[in-house]
């Protein structure tokens, strides 16, 4: 599915591991809530699938929310947390390929959710489910130790400018709590075309002691999810495509 420039990010020495913050994950702090940024359509696809298929990862009060996953997509198969899925256009595709295994969608923006949520009623998809809220939230609350066989992170907001850097999703504690939640052999894969956030995923994830970078350009039969991300709208406007970087690790067994 792929056909853009690939982004070549080297393996680094890992003798002096990145600063971390050990007490505190990169959160978002603030979204829009507005009922009025959905179709017609959307809101009445929202209304009749949403208490089916959607939760807040946090309640009105705060509170993070538990939820028993295997009872939610009635059933208990291999599990994919997709953090950040947009609109969902790889989420659904990756989801109809890989029937076998359930995933979790999460999102901040509404608008985004119920497009998925639109596509999935179209195709009749029953292996996605989804949460609105921070990702790791659901990665602290509603995953537990070694559950995960797979956790996606497609084009993150690279926050460019330097004094941003510490906002970025994949920092150490995070990629660390990630590591966590994978079973042996589960599956770290992240995109990004921002060269300069590559370069830092790269970083991050090569220094954490539980992963061990995969080849994006390997076979990757012997792993437990596929590593074939369509390629988004995003890619296709840019007239030569961006290069982008596939960024991959296995849990160590």
């Amino acid at each position: 599915m792929r056909h853009h420039g690939r982004m070549h990010v080297p393996r680094l020495d890992t003798g002096s591991p990145p600063a971390t913050q050990p007490h505190r994950y990169p959160r978002v702090t603030s979204f829009r809530a507005r009922r009025s940024t959905l179709s017609g359509g959307q809101q009445q696809t929202w209304d009749r699938l949403w208490p089916e298929l959607g939760i807040q990862a946090r309640t009105d009060d705060g509170t993070p929310v538990v939820n028993n996953l295997d009872a939610w997509f009635g059933r208990s198969a291999p599990l994919v947390l997709e953090i950040g899925s947009g609109t969902g256009i790889s989420t659904l595709a990756m989801a109809q390929a890989e029937p076998h295994i359930d995933v979790i969608a999460v999102e901040v923006y509404r608008k985004g959710l119920a497009q998925l949520l639109s596509a999935i009623d179209r195709a009749g998809v029953t292996n996605i489910r989804l949460v609105r809220g921070d990702g790791v939230d659901v990665l602290e609350h509603m995953i537990g130790h070694e559950r995960l066989t797979g956790v996606r992170v497609f084009f993150p907001d690279p926050w460019p400018k330097a004094r941003h850097h510490k906002r970025r999703l994949l920092q150490p504690a995070t990629v660390a709590l990630i590591a966590d939640r994978l079973r042996p052999g589960g599956v770290l894969h992240a995109a990004t075309d921002h060269a300069g956030y590559a370069e830092h995923i790269a970083e991050v994830g090569d220094a954490e002691p539980l992963l061990r970078r995969v080849d994006p350009d390997a076979d990757g039969s012997a792993l437990p999810i596929s590593l074939q991300r369509p390629v988004t709208k995003y890619e296709q406007k840019a007239l030569a495509g961006p290069d982008v970087a596939e960024l991959i690790w296995e849990k160590r067994q």
